[in-house]
């Protein structure tokens, strides 16, 4: 269920939300209700619109993270979004904790990454491999906290897993992610990998904004307020 306090940012064109971790952002095999149908109940109970609101998927969030995430709702402002995502014409800022410490205090990777679709994970080369695509973050150490740090982490392409598996690669798991070589999963279904902030030029004022999604309150991220 979607509550007034989920809603980061509303306009006539946009909704941004702050996802929890577990909640799909689309239906999947699990069944489990999505994130998309909550919103669109939200719209339709807000506005009452009984048969239900327009709204369009931007962008997703696997579903172990949590934080900021786009939603359209006119097909005007999907259309121009999903133009701007493909042209990489919006900056994505993530925030993740590691154990282990980076390598360098600030880094750029680069990898080939391939999907394996039976296992559903993606693994990471330091070559050109034959089906792979090309992945390149940015990230840099924010500060460390009781052993744990804290990354900020800008991805320069969109690929599946891609900020998981590269951090893996660099033997710097995120914290929760058993998938991706960390030791222990979280019984919360979640990782420590949370979706900070969009930059973009919005699609109808053509203004340019930067919508900040605050860190869950859950108990463990909280702590890294102090370090932002």
């Amino acid at each position: 269920m979607i509550t007034d306090k989920d809603v980061i940012y509303e306009d006539n064109h946009l909704i941004a939300i702050n996802k929890r971790a577990g909640d799909i952002v689309q239906e999947d095999t699990t069944g489990d209700k999505s994130l998309e149908d909550m919103v669109k109940e939200y719209l339709a109970e807000k506005y009452n619109k009984p048969n239900a609101a327009f709204l369009g998927v931007i962008h997703r969030l696997d579903r172990p993270v949590s934080g900021m995430i786009l939603f359209a709702k006119t097909s005007k402002a999907l259309d121009r979004m999903n133009r701007m995502f493909h042209d990489r014409d919006v900056s994505k800022s993530y925030l993740a904790v590691v154990r282990n410490r980076p390598p360098k205090q600030a880094d750029t990777l680069k990898n080939w990454l391939l999907r394996d679709r039976k296992k559903m994970i993606t693994k990471a080369y330091d070559r050109e491999v034959k089906g792979g695509s090309f992945a390149q973050l940015d990230y840099e150490v924010v500060g460390e906290l009781d052993g744990y740090y804290l990354l900020k982490v800008t991805p320069l392409t969109g690929r599946t897993h891609q900020i998981r598996c590269q951090l893996a690669y660099m033997e710097c798991p995120i914290v929760g992610d058993n998938k991706y070589g960390y030791p222990r999963g979280s019984l919360r279904r979640s990782i420590c990998l949370h979706s900070r902030s969009l930059t973009f030029n919005h699609p109808v004022k053509d203004e340019k904004m930067t919508i900040v999604a605050e860190l869950p309150h859950d108990g463990f991220w909280e702590k890294f307020n102090v370090l932002l």
